[in-house]
């Protein structure tokens, strides 16, 4: 097995998604030196998209800073089109350290993804919060729910879109197979990356439809305004 591992190391290499450095055998996704750089969120630091205060939220976090040729948008970048759903393990078991150091989330019922619509969730073959969302659920040891908040339109990549595109095009985009699944729970709704706080809004929207719901709110990333 030894000898297999040695031979793979060879024609594939495992190597740092950021400065694409050998790793060592102790490192995965990222080397130590990139790993350090990552612009994790300080838990001081106070932000809210403005689009969150048309509702009240329970908690809303985030793990990193994101922003155009940052390591984060690198994560991202091969977590969301490159199948490397491994990143959002990784970033989702080193959260969790952080929500057992600070008690995040000490009482969630179900951590929900934000969904796909199904005609891209079929071409991609997955979702790209799904694997930290997991992780997170299992961290929290609670329920993970992906089959009752649904997209119900689909869209383009909101990469290239200006904020105002992204905001607009985001409205009435999601709903639930069960209005009363949720009642009277309350769930955490994860998303990969939050700019404008749009789509968010737009499950949060959905989800209010459930009598006494609770909802709190984590992002991997956050866009820094610029």
């Amino acid at each position: 097995m030894r000898f297999l591992k040695d031979l793979l190391g060879i024609f594939y290499p495992n190597l740092c998604l950021n400065c694409e450095n050998l790793l060592f055998s102790n490192e995965i996704i990222l080397c130590s030196n990139c790993k350090n750089e990552l612009p994790i969120v300080n838990e001081k630091d106070t932000f809210i998209p403005e689009s969150f205060l048309n509702f009240d939220l329970e908690n809303f976090e985030a793990f990193l800073y994101y922003r155009k040729d940052n390591i984060t948008q690198k994560l991202i970048h091969q977590l969301k089109y490159k199948e490397r759903e491994d990143v959002g393990v990784f970033l989702g078991e080193w959260f969790n350290h952080e929500i057992k150091k600070r008690n995040l989330f000490s009482e969630i019922d179900y951590v929900i993804p934000v969904p796909l619509h199904k005609k891209k969730l079929k071409i991609r073959g997955y979702n790209q919060v799904d694997s930290f969302a997991k992780c997170i659920s299992k961290g929290l040891k609670t329920n993970f729910s992906n089959k009752n908040l649904v997209r119900i339109s689909n869209t383009k990549t909101q990469t290239k879109k200006s904020r105002f595109e992204r905001y607009n095009e985001s409205s009435s985009k999601f709903s639930l197979v069960d209005t009363s699944f949720y009642e009277n729970k309350h769930v955490l709704l994860v998303d990969d990356v939050i700019t404008t706080g749009a789509t968010i809004e737009s499950c949060v929207k959905a989800l209010l439809k459930t009598k006494n719901i609770k909802i709190s709110v984590l992002t991997i990333a956050y866009t820094l305004k610029v």
